[in-house]
């Protein structure tokens, strides 16, 4: 059982952001939007926005790997965006190896990213809110 009540996921992206809204009592999670990422500017005005409006209690972001574990080419920036998250935001910010999001929602029509969101975060409630968050990019 977690301490926090609303909480978002991001599946990040160096084009879009994935985001859904999470409530930490039932441990349910939901798509909530696409932001777009193409540039700087954009990234942090669409996510403040976001977190200014849901005010939420932590963060959790998707790092993607290879299926070994290995890192993935959007490892870094991944580990990179939630650091600055923790920074820019001063909450707690945990992350989830998402190594199979996108292929889980594959089937959704449309754009995915918002649902891919939701099963990080998902993920993160069914494994019980580890509280996690890497000191290095690995």
């Amino acid at each position: 059982m977690s301490d926090f009540g609303i909480v978002l996921g991001f599946d990040f992206g160096s084009v879009r952001i994935g985001v859904a809204l999470g409530n930490a009592l039932t441990c349910s999670a939901r798509a909530l939007e696409i932001l777009p990422a193409r540039t700087n500017d954009a990234k942090w005005g669409h996510v403040s926005r976001v977190i200014k409006e849901w005010s939420p209690d932590a963060l959790i972001v998707g790092v993607p790997r290879h299926p070994d574990g290995t890192s993935h080419e959007v490892t870094a920036l991944a580990l990179k965006f939630a650091r600055q998250l923790e920074g820019r935001f001063g909450l707690p910010v945990f992350v989830v190896d998402e190594r199979y999001s996108s292929v889980a929602v594959q089937d959704c029509d449309g754009d995915i990213d918002d649902q891919a969101a939701a099963v990080i975060l998902q993920q993160w409630f069914d494994e019980g809110c580890p509280r996690t968050m890497p000191q290095t990019v690995s």
